[in-house]
């Protein structure tokens, strides 16, 4: 899907421009840029494009659509029925509008200005005859009904063949042609409002991956395996609902405390009749059950004596206390004797629903569990949440091929420095941020090894629920670690790679904290180590990141 802009245009009832808009940014490549309803002034002159078209490496389109039946004769252009029409010039509201636009950028000296533009006039609710053209618009240049399905081609090729200008449209002319459209150039940057309207955009993509469920609807279980920012926990959270909606007992369960309160507080705002019977840790399920309690430090009590007496209090649990369905995000996180005692929470352990959302790319903790499910995965191969720069980077530390959708966005900034130097380098970075305008709720500073001294600070002051709630009341900056911000995210991320105590473990580690910012990602820490442990591809992708030395 290609970068929109509004990301929620008002077609108000113009369904002629909703239908092409609908097309190009389905069709178009991820770099381009679709602007709805582009209004220029230059001088005295104002004129409005319908659709432009910002296409990195081909060029610049601009579209005029006109919508019910339109037809031409020897009088000109007509829109409305032969007995009630009234006479238009499509051609030349859209000639006129391009060559402002051209001019608008050739007085600001923008490099856009040279590129191949286009212009082009779209009727989407009228056919014409391949051999249809009128003396001052080829067919090549008009988009009918039968050519909406190969809409992103037809423009392509209009540019090709007939745009005026010197070369084609590079990234940074297109970023700069936007800016002039957005009315940024010569202003201060709104950093804050290009981001929000990236995450907009994206959060769109992210409701759309609800198709899924509807393909395996009629499956009692199933798992969905995808790299960061698919969208599993949306999913995840997505079935819950519709299986509770559905009248089902449901469990939504995931290991991580800050992952297992988000469930809860979305869920939280659920209707009463949508929201899931049990949200929460899955240890948790044993110990409102009854289960005695244990010490933070004793291993066996959290992997294997609680979730065996999981499986012992279910067995004496009646059968209203039990569940129809459970949903578990982050599976991977679970061990082998905690699936035994899962199924043993079901009404019917052989038959009831089992849905598991995972990334194996994410096991960071030191157990390798086996889900209980042996179909095939249904898998997620595209970043919907971050930018490219960021979902390059971060898919380059995994094993899984990712494809990402969304925007340009910032450089990933590093900042090379020893492990044992990086939570200060981090802590100048979140600093040198704030002064850059971005809020405090909207970044998060997660370290590698040893927990940042402001994180243990405030869980001994408040407790880990309202730690956390502070996370998500998103007042404030947030200090975490990498092993328990799984599943979660912020538009910044300042990531210190003070260590690894597990070697096996770096390299999940590292992909996981890469993978937790939205808008823009800063890693403080030794850069030779960092590649040591991404290999050649993610040595590749640190090559286009911004060497950065925040005042401290």
């Amino acid at each position: 899907m290609a970068i929109l802009w509004p990301v929620k245009p008002d077609f108000g009832r113009n369904t002629a421009e909703e239908v092409l808009w609908r097309a190009l940014a389905e069709q178009l490549p991820e770099d381009a840029t679709l602007l709805h309803s582009v209004n220029l002034l230059e001088d005295s002159t104002e004129r409005e494009i319908d659709l432009l078209v910002l296409w990195p490496g081909v060029g610049i389109a601009a579209i005029e659509v006109k919508g019910g039946t339109v037809w031409h004769n020897e009088q000109g252009w007509h829109q409305g029925s032969p007995t009630d029409s009234h006479r238009m010039n499509p051609v030349r509201q859209v000639q006129d509008a391009r060559h402002v636009l051209q001019e608008k950028l050739r007085r600001r000296g923008v490099g856009a200005g040279q590129a191949l533009t286009a212009h082009l006039v779209a009727f989407p609710h009228t056919r014409f005859a391949p051999d249809f053209e009128t003396s001052d618009c080829p067919r090549s240049m008009i988009i009918d009904a039968g050519d909406v399905a190969g809409v992103a081609a037809r423009v392509h090729r209009a540019i090709v063949t007939h745009g005026q200008g010197v070369r084609g449209l590079d990234e940074a002319d297109a970023q700069d042609l936007y800016d002039v459209l957005t009315g940024q150039l010569g202003a201060q940057v709104d950093v804050l409002g290009q981001a929000r309207a990236e995450l907009d955009r994206l959060d769109l993509l992210t409701q759309e991956q609800v198709g899924i469920l509807r393909i395996v609807a009629g499956h009692q279980r199933f798992q969905v395996v995808g790299g960061a920012g698919c969208g599993k926990t949306w999913l995840a959270l997505e079935q819950a609902r519709r299986r509770a909606r559905a009248g089902e007992r449901v469990a939504l369960l995931c290991y991580s405390r800050g992952l297992g309160r988000y469930l809860q507080r979305v869920t939280d705002t659920w209707p009463r009749g949508q929201r899931p019977a049990y949200v929460g840790l899955f240890h948790d399920l044993p110990l409102g059950w009854g289960a005695e309690t244990g010490t933070d430090d004793d291993a066996d009590y959290w992997e294997r004596r609680l979730p065996l007496a999981l499986a012992d209090l279910a067995t004496g649990q009646p059968p209203s206390e039990l569940f129809d369905s459970v949903v578990v995000d982050e599976a991977q996180d679970f061990g082998d004797l905690w699936w035994t005692s899962l199924l043993r929470c079901l009404k019917d352990p052989a038959r009831g629903g089992l849905f598991l959302f995972g990334d194996a790319g994410q096991r960071v903790f030191g157990r390798d569990g086996a889900s209980p499910i042996d179909l095939p995965p249904f898998e997620l191969d595209e970043n919907l949440r971050s930018t490219k720069p960021i979902a390059q980077l971060s898919g380059s530390v995994s094993d899984r091929r990712i494809t990402p959708r969304g925007g340009a966005g910032d450089p990933v900034r590093l900042i090379d420095v020893p492990a044992e130097d990086a939570v200060d380098a981090a802590d100048d970075a979140v600093e040198a941020l704030l002064e850059e305008g971005w809020d405090p709720g909207d970044v998060a500073l997660l370290t590698t090894r040893t927990r940042h001294p402001e994180q243990v600070n405030r869980i001994a002051a408040v407790g880990h629920d309202a730690y956390w709630d502070d996370f998500f009341d998103g007042t404030d900056v947030f200090y975490g670690h990498v092993l328990n911000f799984k599943g979660l995210e912020r538009p910044v991320v300042v990531l210190a790679a003070n260590g690894f105590r597990d070697s096996e473990r770096a390299r999940s580690m590292l992909y996981t904290g890469l993978s937790r910012a939205r808008s823009l990602l800063v890693v403080a820490g030794p850069r030779a180590e960092i590649e040591r442990i991404g290999g050649e591809a993610a040595r590749r992708r640190l090559g286009a990141a911004e060497a950065w030395a925040p005042p401290g």
